[in-house]
């Protein structure tokens, strides 16, 4: 597997301007970035997320799902501290990619639960891969991750894949009458430390209504 650095550049965003580092997966062609702020670099442990893509969530406000409101809980917490990496990862759908996603919220929509959509398309529950994390965090000089994640399998892949993982540091953020169910399954079916006690409320977005 050979990752490319590619280019980066400053993106400036709500909550702190980062360092964007491209990467391309030469064996896929995916492209993979990484947000970095302040000096990640100097050995001490970096409070990072490994976010994978999630269209739907990040991009078009689903709250079908918890992705986009970690995403920019994540950012939050980095530009906080004033010092973090965040890996995004283009691995829709937890792998399956985009229009197999849809087919699976077809699938969930007639009453299927996320795991068993994807089963019943042929997939496994979770296909990300994370060795790719590696070379990316070794470019940017990333010696051990205090990881924001839910997802103790993403832990234990990170650290097999040779990534020193220090800490675990919760997430929960984005609860809505919506994504409720799919929450539950994450904690149930996929192992995820979480309860939705723990959980903030999605904020509410005023839409304007035009007459």
């Amino acid at each position: 597997m050979t990752i490319r650095f590619i280019a980066a550049s400053r993106l400036p965003t709500p909550w702190a301007t980062f360092t964007m580092h491209g990467f391309e997966d030469e064996a896929t062609g995916k492209d993979h970035i990484a947000l970095t702020l302040g000096d990640v670099a100097d050995g001490e442990p970096v409070l990072g997320r490994v976010h994978s893509e999630c269209l739907t969530g990040d991009a078009l406000f689903s709250m079908r799902c918890d992705c986009g409101y970690q995403l920019q809980e994540a950012l939050k917490r980095i530009a906080d501290e004033g010092r973090g990496v965040l890996l995004y990862l283009r691995q829709e759908g937890r792998g399956i990619g985009l229009l197999n996603k849809i087919r699976a919220y077809h699938l969930q929509d007639q009453g299927a639960d996320t795991v068993e959509a994807n089963e019943r398309l042929g997939f496994g529950a979770d296909l990300r891969r994370y060795d790719l994390c590696v070379p990316m965090l070794e470019h940017l000089g990333v010696a051990a991750l205090r990881l924001m994640t839910n997802n103790p399998r993403k832990v234990a892949a990170l650290t097999e894949a040779g990534v020193n993982v220090t800490e675990r540091v919760p997430l929960t953020t984005g609860l809505n009458p919506h994504n409720e169910h799919y929450l539950s399954t994450k904690a149930g079916k996929l192992g995820h430390m979480m309860a939705l006690g723990d959980f903030t409320q999605a904020s509410d977005v005023d839409i304007e209504r035009k007459p």
